[in-house]
């Protein structure tokens, strides 16, 4: 195999520290804890690291990357290197001083999560009290500062029915793009799935409204979708391909192909505190595991679309079938595909069960 291109992008996930417990986060069931976070002189070097490696933007994640105190200081460093910045935020423990500090620091774009367009429902989600409040607070915040705004909503059973009203609370907030993106079924999500997996009915239902959506809204705002793909005939390229795109530093150092990947028992990955990025995305055991198509079992081997989707998710088959090899169920040509679809009408015809919250410590 050919060296790997330098990858287009890093997500410096900071903490799993969050004020907010969605039942949908995609961090791992275990959660790290703050005393084992890198400190800030290691960030830097990280930082410092993915530049000379070639990438070209950061987006600093959690759990909740506003916990950290010195954020501030490496989303000026990361403005000082040259690299676009993307704050992935709850928003609840923003201020209009904070946000103000964090555009002066260089920051070049923020995306905001909200859980629903209803307080009641968006709080019960998200497990935090006058939380949406707080969010529609800091999305008017963030647009007096002149930063660009993503919202991102993920959707699920419990709020499919407030799409359009969704929609619209991006529109009036002011925001440039909007994520609608179901939610997919890893760490936390694949734990609460029979609370979260939509009808199909209520998929079809939530297609339409995007679709007229972006009709309606041309010029205005642009809309990202992404299904659950439990309902798809074919994979999409999860992160443009197991590490060739795309690389995830985790808030002790580990270096993943993307954020869910340490659900795949058996996979050792490297740490940043004790080898370079450089070394690690170019000849690391895990990321070459599934890089390219030399991997691939059949039918993914000849199928004529595995340069497209460079074979779905791992992290899904892994979780569905025990076999981080095996072809993702989301693509009609699984042995698999036919029980995932079987799996989603089975479960979201049934009354939805209590969510279990993400909380550091929790038995998930």
């Amino acid at each position: 195999m050919t060296a790997p291109a330098p990858p287009l992008a890093m997500l410096a996930e900071l903490t799993h520290r969050c004020p907010l417990q969605c039942p949908y986060c995609s961090n791992p069931r275990e959660l790290e804890r703050a005393s084992n976070e890198m400190d800030t002189a290691k960030w830097l070097d990280i930082l410092e690291q993915a530049t000379d490696l070639g990438i070209l933007q950061v987006h600093f994640s959690g759990g909740e990357p506003t916990v950290r105190k010195d954020l501030v200081v490496l989303v000026e460093k990361a403005a000082q290197l040259g690299l676009y910045s993307n704050l992935i935020t709850a928003g609840v423990l923003l201020d209009q001083a904070a946000v103000r500090r964090l555009f002066d620091a260089g920051l070049d774009h923020v995306q905001l999560s909200f859980q629903d367009s209803e307080a009641g429902s968006a709080d019960l989600i998200g497990g935090f009290k006058d939380g949406h409040r707080r969010k529609l607070e800091v999305a008017r915040w963030i647009r007096a500062a002149d930063l660009p705004l993503t919202i991102n909503a993920p959707l699920h059973r419990r709020n499919l029915s407030h799409l359009d009203a969704i929609i619209e609370m991006a529109v009036e907030l002011g925001a440039e793009r909007f994520e609608a993106a179901h939610v997919q079924y890893y760490g936390w999500a694949l734990r609460n799935r029979g609370a979260l997996m939509p009808t199909r009915a209520q998929l079809e239902a939530a297609t339409v409204t995007v679709e007229a959506a972006r009709a309606r809204l041309k010029g205005v705002l642009v809309i990202d979708y992404v299904v659950p793909d439990y309902y798809a005939r074919r994979p999409k390229a999860c992160m443009g391909g197991w590490a060739r795109q795309f690389l995830n530093v985790t808030p002790v150092g580990k270096v993943l192909p993307c954020h869910a990947a340490e659900s795949i028992t058996g996979l050792d990955f490297d740490r940043v505190t004790e080898r370079p990025l450089a070394d690690i995305w170019q000849d690391s055991e895990a990321l070459r595991r599934f890089r390219g198509t030399d991997w691939m079992p059949e039918p993914c081997r000849s199928c004529d679309r595995r340069e497209i989707d460079w074979g779905g998710c791992r992290c899904q088959a892994f979780a569905l079938t025990g076999d981080a090899a095996a072809t993702d169920p989301a693509c009609e040509k699984s042995p698999e595909h036919l029980a995932m679809f079987s799996l989603a009408e089975s479960e979201s015809a049934q009354p939805p069960p209590p969510f279990v919250y993400r909380r550091i410590g929790a038995k998930a």
